[in-house]
């Protein structure tokens, strides 16, 4: 790898001007194309700190080997060059949409003699109606073959037609009646052209007019007893419902518009796109990228609409009047002139904020988060790529021996209270639920999260050891046992030996995984040290920046962004991270429930719950009689007076207790009623 300090140019060199730059290999070839409003400012923070650059970055200035720029006239042209530079050179390190297909449309060619629909790829030609894009492909060739039906216009090619004229004898489709036969002198040019006309007002939202009109023709030949003819168009009628119900109308039916959305996590993400034309979805279309360089969602956004608005990908009559984003594209203004230029008239970007159209981009949204759910739940389901990933991690870590079982765990709490941990279990790279377990921190432990971390490490091996030897067994934990509460208290194990026990806890892992950075890492390292445990390796993974903490390192370990060991880890610590939050919902959600039977004097916990559990409800509980309260084990006379004096409404000293008893704080969820 180049030392970036060997091609840095020298200081003055590089202008203040906008522009495109260009790094490129040892080999010469261009890994990664960038554009500017200042390019002395933008390439000096490529070089000033490189060690403090994102991953990322960090990579690509260390593959690269020299970088020339070239300086234009404003920000829109430096927008227009960066992304023909990037469709030329398709740099490693650019983000790329990987779906290179180009829109189908349906079209009219209604300047030929005889028109012709068909299916249509690329750039738009001249007298061609076009309606669309419709996606996939599949879906327009069924809307054309049931159309046929009641507009027999021609599909064939030119080829085609030319050998039926010659032969005088029609295709298949003229035969079975989805094609007039022009080219056998069947119908005259002007009837056909007229069929075509028609098919084009059809297409674009007139089919109310033709079905009625369909209709009225039925019920005429219904009251000439013509039922056969009838019959006939009651299946046209039939065939042209299944076509205009087949798009879901979403909007008014003057909208065109296309509807972007993002999902995405520190690797990868997930775009999805709606096409919207007279109010319906014409189409949709989904991509996913590899996230190779540091980039929010603005400049996502940027670079989808580069890639689909641009030269090759869609003319300039495809772009809608409107964009609807979910978060507005760097430059927006240079983008907007962009579009603007495509189109030749104007295009409103715009993130919704109410209505349908919100309604609409939360759809989308879902659509991109399912899209790379699935993309995930896909990889890592793959044998092939389970084992390359384990392989990729005992390299990278330099491990001695197969990772055959990965222990994972987190830390969860708000502002230190209710601190809880969870541990994950992966086998052969596949979660092991069955193993999941959770804890409750208390006391001292929870003071800080590398002293949570301490105990929790300490907690889980203390109880793989006492499992492992019971007749010299430490202190261990009381109810680590599934996923019961724990509350963190331990009990010494009997030093006479008992029945064998369903164990807590499965045999050691090779490598365990918590998620934070050093400080984690060494407390979770020296919770093993300190009870003797040495054939255990632990490392860390920071979200941030998702680098790779050993316990002796000072520098972390960087491992690729298209690895799938890395891409195993990230799956664990979120694994690890719902499952903690999960229980740190219910703890907080349980310790913020309050009730006023708390405030009754001799009153304990276990007699409330026993009085909650036999009158369901504070509200019953009020109305019950002195002889009711009594029928309570452990509610005597005296407790159960006590206890109608606390609840009778207006009593406690003017305090009105009508209001409800008990509340969750956490959800605001009435538990009395």
């Amino acid at each position: 790898m180049a030392d970036p300090a060997t091609y840095r140019p020298k200081a003055g060199e590089i202008p203040q001007d906008p522009g495109v730059y260009r790094f490129r290999d040892q080999h010469r070839r261009v890994v990664y194309v960038g554009k500017a409003k200042n390019l002395r400012s933008r390439l000096n923070s490529y070089f000033s700190n490189p060690q403090g650059l994102m991953p990322r970055t960090r990579a690509m200035v260390h593959t690269a080997s020299s970088v020339e720029w070239t300086v234009v006239g404003s920000e829109l042209e430096a927008l227009q060059l960066e992304y023909t530079w990037i469709k030329e050179f398709n740099p490693r390190f650019n983000v790329m949409f990987r779906d290179d297909k180009s829109y189908p449309y349906l079209a009219v060619t209604l300047g030929e003699k005889y028109p012709r629909v068909q299916v249509m790829r690329g750039d738009r030609r001249k007298d061609t109606r076009y309606f669309g894009p419709f996606y996939p492909a599949k879906a327009i060739r069924e809307t054309v073959d049931t159309l046929l039906r009641v507009f027999p216009v021609r599909t064939c090619s030119s080829g085609v037609f030319k050998r039926a004229e010659r032969s005088g004898r029609p295709c298949l489709l003229g035969y079975i009646d989805k094609c007039s036969a022009p080219c056998v002198g069947r119908i005259s040019p002007e009837d056909h052209r007229e069929l075509a006309v028609q098919f084009c007002d059809f297409m674009s939202g007139q089919a109310g007019r033709f079905i009625r009109e369909l209709e009225q023709k039925m019920s005429a030949a219904v009251a000439e007893l013509d039922y056969e003819s009838a019959a006939r168009v009651r299946d046209d009628i039939a065939a042209l419902k299944r076509v205009f119900e087949r798009n879901t109308v979403v909007l008014s039916e003057d909208t065109d518009a296309d509807v972007f959305a993002l999902a995405e996590d520190e690797l990868e993400a997930a775009a999805q796109v709606f096409h919207v034309r007279g109010g319906r979805i014409r189409g949709q279309r989904g991509w996913i990228v590899e996230k190779v360089e540091d980039m929010t969602t603005a400049d996502l956004v940027e670079h989808l609409l580069q890639q689909v608005y641009g030269e090759g990908n869609s003319s300039n009559n495809r772009i809608p009047r409107e964009v609807l984003v979910p978060e507005m594209p760097s430059n927006e203004e240079q983008m907007r002139e962009w579009l603007y230029q495509l189109r030749g008239a104007r295009v409103d970007i715009r993130v919704p904020q109410r209505g349908d159209k919100a309604t609409l981009l939360g759809t989308v949204r879902q659509n991109a988060a399912d899209s790379l759910r699935l993309h995930k739940s896909r990889r890592a389901g793959d044998i092939t790529t389970r084992s390359a990933a384990l392989q990729e991690l005992q390299e990278a870590l330099d491990l001695p021996m197969p990772l055959m079982r990965i222990e994972c765990f987190d830390i969860s709490h708000v502002q230190g209270t209710n601190v809880v941990a969870s541990m994950v279990v992966v086998e052969d790279g596949l979660p092991r639920k069955s193993d999941y377990r959770r804890f409750s921190i208390n006391g001292d432990a929870a003071r800080d999260d590398t002293s949570s971390m301490y105990d929790v490490i300490s907690r889980r091996f203390r109880n793989y050891l006492a499992e492992s030897n019971p007749l010299d067994s430490l202190p261990g934990d009381g109810n680590e046992d599934g996923h019961k509460d724990d509350d963190g208290g331990g009990s010494p194990v009997p030093a006479e030996p008992k029945a064998p026990t369903r164990q807590k806890f499965a045999y050691p892992p090779n490598l365990v995984v918590v998620d934070g950075g050093q400080p984690q890492v060494r407390a979770a390292a020296r919770a093993l040290a300190d009870l003797g445990i040495d054939d255990v390796f632990v490392i860390g993974l920071a979200k941030r920046l998702e680098e790779v903490w050993l316990p002796e390192g000072d520098f972390p370990v960087i491992l690729p962004r298209a690895s799938e060991g890395l891409f195993l880890l990230q799956r664990i610590r979120d694994e690890a991270h719902r499952f903690a939050l999960a229980y740190h919902r219910q703890k907080r959600g349980k310790s913020m429930t309050v009730s006023v039977l708390d405030e009754v004097p001799g009153l304990g916990p276990a007699k409330r719950r026993a009085l909650l559990q036999h009158f369901g409800s504070v509200r019953k509980l009020r109305s019950a009689s002195a002889e009711e309260l009594q029928a309570v084990q452990g509610v005597g006379p005296a407790l159960a007076a006590v206890i109608r004096h606390q609840l009778a409404p207006g009593s406690g000293e003017g305090v009105d207790r009508t209001p409800v008893a008990a509340v969750n704080m956490a959800t605001g969820e009435i538990l009395d009623s």
